[in-house]
């Protein structure tokens, strides 16, 4: 058997760094058309915009804000074959700043699911084990959706897009199903059978309970992501709070990131391999995703990404705290062994 199905990660997830110009430019060199694009501007502070082809490229929400839906014609305008186009918007294109965008492959504006109690919208990539999954809520109890993915996701991350106020909810297979993490917030792990209705999802299905932050009563959009060997893992590790910190095995060398402390307040860091690296403290550039922030670029912030894993190198609390439970979201640039079992060389 293969050890991967995936010898290059960016052929469904790829990061692309950009200026902004204030008034519209295509940015290219994604090398696909993503469905799914995630921006932050990393100079100065800005919100974090979210869009995808399931909802259309003009619609965008903030992942460090509880805010609805907005429909802009001057954010991102289209997807394009390589990439993606933007307007005026300071948060996608404001002059002379810098930007980062987070690009995933599913499969286009979506089609019809009617696996569960609530139908649903999915755009599914099986290979990369991605869906984007649009439903409208119904506030009841133990209601079902599709999800397309064909085995059980590791993460879903929900979000209301017509009712104000409502978190964005997180499911991670390492905490398990009795509650969630807040993708707009530093809180610890919530606890409650109104987010999941306890229930673990299934290889067709995943459960919501009466919370509005994962079944409101309007639109919502899930993002779906399955683990695949050498491409992508979701897992968690405990902290030592040591700047000789914990490497944490993905079995791929990561080109992203997401870590988010469980047991207590911290930031959902992000770092990836396309922005700094420095040769005495790795890749130390973060962005939180649930902030405006800028990035910050510091010693006390750094993750190693290598070419197996990554390497905790500060005892900063968002990421390594003494006994801090955690967790992560890793893609990869590529797999640590080939299709082939031929060892891929990285750093």
């Amino acid at each position: 058997m293969a050890y991967t199905t995936i010898n290059k990660g960016e052929t469904y997830f790829n990061t692309v760094l950009y200026t902004g110009n204030g008034s519209t430019q295509s940015i290219t060199g994604v090398g696909f058309q993503p469905d799914y694009s995630w921006i932050k501007k990393r100079s100065a502070t800005g919100n974090h915009m979210n869009q995808d082809a399931v909802r259309g490229s003009t619609k965008h929400l903030h992942a460090n804000t509880n805010d609805i839906e907005v429909t802009d014609a001057t954010g991102v305008t289209s997807f394009d074959a390589d990439g993606f186009a933007v307007g005026s918007n300071g948060n996608v294109n404001d002059n002379s700043a810098t930007f980062a965008a987070w690009n995933w492959l599913a499969n286009g504006t979506g089609s019809s699911n009617t696996a569960g109690s609530i139908n649903s919208t999915v755009s599914v990539n099986t290979t990369a084990g991605f869906s984007i999954v649009s439903y409208t809520g119904t506030g009841s109890a133990g209601a079902t959706i599709g999800h397309g993915l064909g085995v059980a996701p590791n993460v879903i991350i929900t979000k209301a897009r017509t009712n104000s106020g409502r978190y964005w909810g997180v499911y991670h297979s390492s905490l398990g199903n009795t509650g969630v993490m807040a993708l707009n917030d530093t809180q610890a792990f919530d606890t409650s059978t109104t987010y999941w209705n306890d229930t673990t999802p299934s290889s067709t299905l995943f459960t919501v309970g009466t919370n509005g932050d994962t079944n409101s009563s309007g639109t919502m959009i899930a993002y779906c992501f399955a683990q695949k060997q050498g491409y992508s893992k979701f897992g968690s590790y405990l902290g030592n709070g040591s700047s000789d910190g914990v490497f944490v095995y993905t079995g791929f060398a990561p080109a992203f990131v997401m870590v988010k402390k469980t047991g207590g307040t911290g930031n959902w860091g992000i770092n990836d391999t396309k922005r700094d690296f420095n040769a005495t403290y790795g890749n130390d550039a973060s962005l939180y995703a649930n902030t405006n922030g800028a990035e910050t670029t510091s010693s006390s912030l750094n993750i190693d990404l290598l070419s197996n894993g990554m390497k905790l190198r500060s005892d900063n609390s968002s990421y390594n705290a003494s006994s801090g439970n955690y967790i992560y979201m890793a893609f990869a640039e590529f797999p640590f062994t080939s299709s082939t079992g031929t060892p891929v060389t990285a750093r």
